[in-house]
């Protein structure tokens, strides 16, 4: 599957292509470790095909663990700070 034909699809028919690669990755474990599995190839083909798909739908949301994480720290670092007398009910 080329990184092309993926940038065309929406949100939705990427996920759904994402759920799809997991359950046929997940197949083709099983069967690797059964030992009916023809090529291992696959399993790795699958896992680059499930990566492209993933970047794609994390650049489309823009929610990048990058972004996510600077979030969080601006939202902890507004938070207005206690001190530990208040935190341990204590009356000053």
């Amino acid at each position: 599957m080329k990184a092309a034909e993926l940038k065309d699809l929406t949100v939705e028919d990427l996920s759904r292509k994402a759920g799809e690669l997991r359950e046929n990755l997940f197949n083709l474990k099983i069967r690797r470790r059964a030992g009916t599995l023809e090529s291992v190839s696959d399993v790795t083909k699958n896992k680059r095909d499930l990566a492209r798909i993933l970047t794609l739908l994390t650049q489309k949301n823009g929610t990048s663990k990058a972004n996510r994480k600077k979030a969080a720290t601006t939202a902890t670092t507004t938070a207005p700070a206690t001190t530990t007398a208040q935190s341990a009910g204590k009356k000053e």
